[in-house]
């Protein structure tokens, strides 16, 4: 028997490792700047930390690897910057995402982002896909906004979204909102502001993580419009 989900109007995607191939830019610029103190960047690190701020992610990962001594947060954030400008540029968009895009544009649904990334850092990203983004009716970027006060997983990400849709055909309430994210965090955070949750996870993943999702796919290839109540494709 098909599980049933409630109809939305309006859709709100996270970015990195969702739409874009970021998650694994990251990674590298990690691993470069711990290269310097001899320890590996694991995915169970990972999956702590998507979705959050930078300098939390940084807090989090020193105090993990017990390098509190040897590097603060705000320094490690300087030196995986440094690595951004050669990375983020080559960016590429993730399978079905394109796809799914056009269709919602197609269908004159309304959509947006509300990503963890600075505004400098989503300018990087973006510098090789201006068209695609400017399909969105809005970018969220999180860790510059200052309407966002906690970052994921807390509600404020998507409680802020939903107010960013323009105001002439704004979610009646925060339930008409869909949310497609790739991280814990993102879920969580998705929830708390009382939407469903499309997770399209990393495959390494332990399922556990998976379990407050409305839906987990392995690939937005997978995602069928019409269970929410939007256009199916066709």
């Amino acid at each position: 028997m098909e599980v049933t989900y409630k109809n939305v109007t309006h859709v709100i995607f996270d970015m990195d490792g969702l739409l874009i191939n970021t998650e694994d830019l990251y990674e590298k610029a990690y691993q470069s700047v711990f290269d310097e103190f001899g320890v590996i960047y694991t995915f169970e690190h990972k999956a702590k930390i998507m979705g959050m701020k930078p300098l939390k992610v940084a807090q989090i990962l020193l105090d993990d690897m017990n390098l509190t001594d040897r590097i603060t947060p705000e320094e490690f954030v300087r030196r995986c910057s440094i690595q951004y400008p050669k990375l983020f540029p080559t960016a590429s968009l993730l399978p079905g995402v394109e796809k799914l895009i056009n269709h919602l544009e197609k269908h004159e649904i309304r959509f947006g982002i509300s990503t963890g990334s600075s505004n400098e850092n989503y300018e990087l990203k973006s510098t090789n896909l201006k068209l695609f983004f400017s399909k969105f009716d809005f970018v969220l970027r999180c860790g510059s906004d200052p309407e966002i006060k906690m970052g994921k997983p807390a509600p404020d990400a998507y409680l802020v979204a939903k107010e960013r849709f323009p105001i002439s055909n704004r979610p009646k309430q925060a339930s008409d909102c869909l949310v497609f994210e790739d991280s814990p965090n993102g879920v969580e955070s998705a929830k708390a502001a009382g939407m469903q949750c499309v997770m399209v996870p990393d495959q390494r993943l332990d399922r556990k993580y998976t379990k407050e999702a409305t839906l987990v796919l392995n690939s937005i290839e997978q995602f069928r419009p019409e269970l929410f109540g939007l256009p199916k494709y066709s």
